[in-house]
């Protein structure tokens, strides 16, 4: 049997396979970066400063934009340093510190759109209780839930994962996850493959579940109302299901790199394995920002108090 042990650094296997794209993927994702930022960040100060989208639909996208910049900073800034190096490495404690971040992005990712889900759930099918039901108190509850439940049930995963003793060092991935660091395990790893369904179950496949319940309900509803509601209704919910989709496929795309890692051609590898953490940060702004017509006038008029004063005008 190979050592057990702890090694001191992880080596990133995928860049060696990059050559001369390396410096072409590197422009790609600087500007992937930048851009994702920044309309981020514009829906958020946007949310932030019109007071007449401080209701629990606009807060909810907000809180997708603050998990898109956290997903987006937990891999950008490493992988542009990596793209350019010769043999990228990262410590054992960076290594698990990025695993824990990517993880709870794509769960929490999950928790927002089923928040923004029964928000619509409400607004449509019980209009009349919607506000007695979504109020301030019961919002907050329902972020901190989003957050907290992921961060925590992840958490046990990581502290069980980063007690097993290790037989290597190589991950065959552009960043580290928990699952590639618990396959170089040199004993059974048979409970944390459990404990990771388990998440999965709870952070995933339930959001998924009720996800689908509540527009089987919203369609219900629809089908008795007039064609002005049926219209009304499939303007709001439209936005999310782009979401909720696009993020589905993205999710799907990454299990199937994980499967089948290390048979794949390696600009699918790299699509697979990064589609889910760099696509839906950057869609989902302009999703939101584009089809509601209060964000829009938001974002106008923050774009003309920022245009410089002519000479002449003043």
């Amino acid at each position: 049997m190979e050592n057990q042990t702890t090694p001191p650094y992880f080596y990133l296997t995928m860049f060696k396979d990059l050559g001369y794209l390396s410096f072409v993927y590197f422009g790609v994702a600087l500007i992937t970066y930048g851009s994702t930022v920044l309309l981020n960040v514009v829906i958020l100060l946007v949310i932030l400063r019109e007071s007449e989208l401080h209701q629990p639909m606009y807060i909810f996208i907000s809180c997708l934009s603050i998990n898109g910049l956290y997903g987006t900073n937990a891999l950008f800034p490493r992988l542009l340093r990596d793209l350019l190096s010769a043999r990228p490495a990262v410590s054992y404690s960076a290594c698990i510190l990025q695993a824990f971040a990517m993880f709870t992005y794509a769960s929490c990712e999950f928790t927002i759109l089923t928040l923004m889900a029964h928000d619509r759930y409400v607004a449509i099918c019980r209009p009349l209780r919607y506000h007695s039901i979504m109020t301030a108190k019961a919002v907050a509850l329902m972020v901190a839930m989003a957050w907290l439940y992921p961060a925590l049930t992840i958490s046990m995963g990581t502290v069980a994962a980063v007690r097993l003793p290790l037989c290597g060092n190589e991950v065959g991935k552009l960043y580290c996850s928990n699952w590639a660091v618990v396959r170089l395990s040199c004993v059974s790893t048979a409970a944390n493959n459990a404990y990771g369904i388990f998440i999965a179950v709870t952070t995933v496949f339930v959001p998924f579940t009720y996800i689908l319940f509540t527009y089987v309900k919203i369609l219900v509803i629809c089908r008795k109302r007039s064609t002005e509601f049926k219209r009304k209704a499939f303007y709001t919910c439209v936005p999310h299901i782009v979401s909720f989709v696009t993020y589905s496929i993205a999710i799907f795309c990454e299990i199937t790199f994980s499967r089948y890692e290390g048979e794949l051609p390696g600009i699918v590898a790299v699509v697979l394995s990064l589609e889910f953490v760099v696509i839906p940060p950057v869609l989902n702004p302009v999703i939101y920002g584009m089809n509601f017509p209060v964000v829009r006038r938001g974002i106008k008029k923050a774009l003309q108090k920022t245009k410089p004063t002519s000479f002449f005008n003043s």
